[in-house]
């Protein structure tokens, strides 16, 4: 299911959720292209291997607030965020074109 990603008010993107294991485990590999994000649940750590382009990279915490960003380039592994309870992942550059900081609060609907 089709969702949006919003801060405050603004729409940021059309977001995807993957909900189950296998959806989580695959992330955004082996896709030609991506366009919006895609929200990892219950996820500290991501992998980039499959990629066909480099990440950006959001962990959230138990009230979606984002609490570290970081760039992944392919075939790499982040190391866990402790307090992190959600990934939220993009296209490289994407997060700089929403001006996403540490401390935006995001929301599913």
């Amino acid at each position: 299911m089709m969702s949006w990603l919003v801060r405050d008010t603004e729409v940021l993107a059309t977001l995807e959720v993957a909900s189950k294991f296998v959806s989580r485990a695959r992330g955004l590999a082996w896709r030609e292209d991506f366009d919006g994000a895609l929200l990892l649940p219950n996820t500290k750590s991501v992998h980039s291997f499959g990629m066909k382009f480099p990440l950006d990279v959001a962990w959230l915490d138990e009230d979606n607030m984002v609490i570290r960003i970081s760039s992944l380039p392919v075939r790499r592994v982040t190391r866990a965020v402790r307090k992190s309870r959600h990934v939220l992942e993009a296209r490289a550059g994407v997060f700089r074109e929403w001006d996403l900081s540490v401390g935006d609060r995001l929301e599913v609907k």
